[in-house]
């Protein structure tokens, strides 16, 4: 019974009840195989870029706050009592215990930051990659080629300088 159904699957992976298991020669040079899953994949990888972004940046304002306690400590005189939030519980030190801790957390957040920077440059070639490999683009973006030149001089002169007119996703 194994071998009747791998048979007749072959035969009928023309019609839409066909094994889809591996895919013939049609599907793998066409540029859409699917455009179903070739659209949720790069919807998904735009997410998942976005989460790498809001993450760098949620890091990025926990250095800040780090540098800020960091050169207020340093002004004050290392024998001093502080107080530190550590897994929810505030424990009384003093600045000199306290601030090279402070130090170390800054560096250790500042490279998890260049990582995530590095992996969202990864994920941004990815995505472009597999823009031009299915052709896909966003809504508006054709309008944007079509005018060219003259709505990047359009925008300049408005003050929207800024403003890319490929629409390029990566930075």
């Amino acid at each position: 019974m194994a071998a009747n159904s791998s048979s007749t699957g072959s035969k009928s992976s023309n019609s839409a009840g066909g094994k889809q298991s591996g895919p013939s020669a049609e599907q793998v040079s066409s540029p859409l195989p699917r455009p179903d899953l070739v659209v949720a994949t790069f919807q998904r990888m735009r997410q998942e870029q976005r989460s790498m972004a809001s993450k760098a940046a949620e890091l990025e304002m926990e250095i800040n706050e780090h540098s800020l306690v960091i050169d207020t400590l340093k002004e004050v005189d290392p024998s001093r009592k502080c107080f530190r939030l550590v897994g929810g519980v505030l424990v009384e030190r003093t600045v000199k215990e306290v601030l090279p801790a402070l130090e170390n957390n800054k560096e250790q957040i500042s490279k998890i930051v260049e990582s995530i920077n590095t992996q969202m440059q990864t994920k941004g070639r990815e995505l472009t990659e597999y823009r031009e490999r299915y052709n896909i683009r966003l809504v508006g973006e054709g309008e944007k080629e079509t005018q060219g030149q003259q709505a990047t001089s359009s925008r300049d002169s408005e003050g929207g300088g800024s403003k890319s007119a490929t629409g390029v996703l990566v930075s």
